[in-house]
């Protein structure tokens, strides 16, 4: 896996960092394909109960599309007459997304400085987020002459409604940490000192918990958010029978009785 994306599964948490501090974790060609892979390995291992998606360096957690090879990529398509480089959407951010948010475990992004365009979408696109109070977030979008990709169309009217939405996607701004809490994007806020520790106590917890149930949580909560009541209860019985016949359900209801902490498997 290429180093613009670095990957390591310890005690069922997979932490993938992405790898670009000095292009402020921009998406380049190589980068999309490895946080792609990395997303994907993570999906489908079963070893791997949760997942922390984090960033290196303090200055940003990722700023989307790495305009400078971008522009290189589009000029190449007018001199051959293509547009194979708007496939990434295709190719790259889709899978990304669709793995991240549909992987039955629970994914925990840990942001540390600015997330905008497809930083913002693969933050919103996580379970959890675990912010630092010097972050901000960017739609971004519309200022470079382009719709929402990564999710967001989906992802960010969900979480703050869609008149809110609409005015961060036609109006691209800079929102702080402090407005994007208040805003319902962010669900931990932390001093930026204590991002790594808390965002890692999170993402270690949810590895330790039960995987079965957390992966019903996320099942429901999606879909849930675009079907009636009599629907999702239907899918609330179907979940909760799968999720009562967990090894996990069996461990914690005995440990309540026996009034000691549960030790879950994971199944």
């Amino acid at each position: 896996m290429a180093d613009t994306v670095l990957y390591e599964v310890s005690d069922g948490l997979a932490t993938i960092t992405l790898n670009r501090p000095e292009a402020m974790n921009a998406m380049n060609v190589a980068a999309k394909v490895a946080l792609r892979d990395a997303a994907e390995s993570a999906a489908a291992d079963p070893a791997v109960r949760a997942v922390l998606l984090t960033a290196a360096g303090d200055r940003a957690f990722c700023v989307g599309q790495d305009l400078k090879e971008h522009v290189g990529l589009l000029l190449q398509d007018q001199e051959s007459g293509t547009s194979s480089t708007m496939n990434t959407v295709r190719d790259h951010y889709n899978p990304i997304v669709r793995a991240l948010a549909g992987m039955p475990k629970p994914v925990v992004a840990a942001v540390n400085g600015v997330a905008a365009g497809a930083g913002f979408g693969f933050a919103l696109a996580a379970d959890y987020r675990v912010v630092a109070d010097t972050a901000s977030f960017n739609t971004s979008f519309a200022g470079v002459a382009l719709t929402a990709d990564s999710g967001m169309s989906w992802t960010l009217p969900r979480l703050i409604g869609r008149s809110r939405a609409a005015d961060l996607l036609l109006f691209p701004r800079s929102i702080s940490a402090q407005e994007a809490y208040e805003l319902g994007i962010v669900n931990r806020l932390v001093p930026a000192d204590a991002l790594a520790e808390e965002a890692a106590k999170v993402a270690r917890k949810l590895a330790e918990g039960p995987t079965v149930a957390y992966a019903a949580l996320k099942e429901s909560l999606a879909y849930g958010a675009d079907r009636s009541l009599a629907e999702s209860l239907e899918k609330e019985d179907e979940l909760q029978t799968k999720a009562g016949a967990s090894q996990d359900h069996t461990i914690a209801v005995q440990a309540f009785i026996a009034k000691e902490k549960p030790k879950y498997l994971g199944r």
